[in-house]
């Protein structure tokens, strides 16, 4: 079984982004890193895969939203965060 593709969009500067990328790294996964700090194509990416989203990071696991920073952070307190990544 493959790991599957993690997406997360950022913006430059954002405190909660870091975060969110150094769990990601703690626990080993790779991801592909957008930055949106001015727009363009990939925000709009982000804004079809997620209309509700107005902040950032973003972060897609595979097939599933898992949405922001804290998010990802209540999926490792639950014990749920390995699983996801694991597929």
């Amino acid at each position: 079984m493959t790991a599957p593709t993690i997406d997360i969009y950022t913006k430059f500067a954002c405190p909660f982004c870091v975060r969110a990328k150094h769990l990601l790294e703690k626990k080993g996964a790779s991801f592909n890193e957008y930055d949106i700090t001015m727009g363009g194509a990939k925000r709009d990416e982000m804004l079809a895969r997620a209309p509700q989203a107005r902040t950032v990071p973003q972060i897609f696991i595979g097939d599933t939203y898992v949405g922001g920073s804290d998010d990802l952070a209540a999926l490792e307190a639950a014990g749920k965060l390995d699983a996801l990544l694991a597929g």
